[in-house]
């Protein structure tokens, strides 16, 4: 178990087998008296959904929402859904919401959670390896706007975070895959020790078997820069090595053509790629990460690569400060630091090719 301790607000991280089996309990220590909606998805809620919801029906009064799938439902649309649910439930201040699925129902419930009746209580229990590894600590809720992904988003931490790292044995090798880029990731930028185990691993299924050490170790990584920089304006930054790139090629490809670990894999080389010819980086990175991508099947590259509309997407990215641009490049394996360049320079970073 993990706690996340800011200053206004703790919570924990339950990293446990089965541990859905025991939701009720883990509810009952966090929350008294309170009206529930379980925010879930098509995928998820047929698996899991029902068993979690009939468990808190024994002390709780409990709704559920399921939404579409995919990145689509990540909207102010469906936000504006879901708000009309929990208003026409009789939902107060005093009630709260279980995010139960991936990343896109994560960041939407959690935004929904954070906004609706300015703010009511709501917990994670991510299903995916990506949400279970990033999205579901750290209180950054989004959904996307018309030019750039998570564009529309609060600051709002939950209550708690469980998670069942059971729940991938139900999930696709492609679904695991992309939560593998963001482990690659967190290796790359502040434990060399996580990175030696994935190279150590023989491949996915391994890495499967070991998942409760790995999400730890990665979680571990994501737990100290929340704590050192809540707001993203300083430290925090170094969990977006490869974003930069990597949202621009989901918003150009169309959101749920690409998915979000793969955009990332391809982000973390192209950038590393072009640090090393502008001799911001050492010499061999990139061969290592190119290695690390292609040992978990994910990509390295991407087709067609449009360098003036990656641009464009990049210069709507909420990374962007007035002029200048904070990108995120490697000293060495385990070590990162952030750089600020002018936002025009960033070209440089996306022509294809040495």
């Amino acid at each position: 178990m993990l706690e996340v301790v800011l200053p206004e607000k703790s919570y924990e991280i339950v990293i446990k087998r089965n541990s859905l089996e025991q939701i009720s309990e883990w509810i009952g220590g966090l929350w008294g008296n309170k009206k529930i909606a379980i925010i879930s998805d098509t995928n998820v809620f047929p698996i899991y959904g029902e068993q979690i919801q009939k468990q808190l029906e024994a002390t709780y009064e409990v709704v559920h929402y399921v939404v579409p799938a995919g990145e689509k439902s990540k909207s102010l649309e469906m936000a504006a859904v879901l708000y009309d649910f929990l208003a026409e439930e009789q939902f107060t201040r005093s009630d709260g919401i279980i995010a139960l699925g991936g990343g896109v129902v994560g960041d939407l419930a959690g935004f929904v959670a954070s906004t609706y009746m300015r703010g009511i209580a709501f917990v994670q229990i991510p299903t995916s390896l990506l949400a279970q590894v990033d999205s579901s600590i750290g209180g950054k809720t989004a959904v996307n706007g018309p030019k750039a992904k998570n564009m529309i988003g609060t600051f709002a931490q939950p209550d708690g975070v469980l998670i069942d790292p059971e729940t991938l044995q139900t999930l696709p090798e492609k679904r695991i895959q992309e939560g593998i880029a963001e482990i690659i990731k967190c290796g790359a930028i502040s434990d060399k020790s996580l990175w030696d185990d994935l190279a150590a691993y023989t491949g996915i299924a391994d890495l499967v078997a070991h998942s409760e050490a790995v999400i730890e170790k990665a979680l571990r990584v994501k737990k100290k820069v929340v704590e050192e920089d809540q707001y993203d304006n300083g430290s925090r930054l170094l969990l977006n090595f490869g974003h930069t790139i990597g949202h621009a090629i989901e918003n150009t490809a169309g959101y749920g053509k690409i998915s979000h670990g793969e955009a990332v894999a391809i982000g973390m080389v192209q950038i590393s790629r072009k640090a090393e010819a502008r001799r911001e980086m050492p010499e061999g990175i990139t061969a290592q990460i190119i290695a690390m991508n292609q040992k978990y099947h994910l990509p390295t590259a991407y087709t067609p690569w449009q360098e003036d509309e990656l641009f464009q997407a990049i210069t709507h990215d909420k990374k962007a400060r007035g002029q200048n641009l904070k990108i995120i490049l490697l000293e060495k394996i385990g070590q990162a630091k952030v750089q600020t360049i002018p936002i025009k320079e960033m070209n440089d970073y996306l022509k294809e090719g040495d």
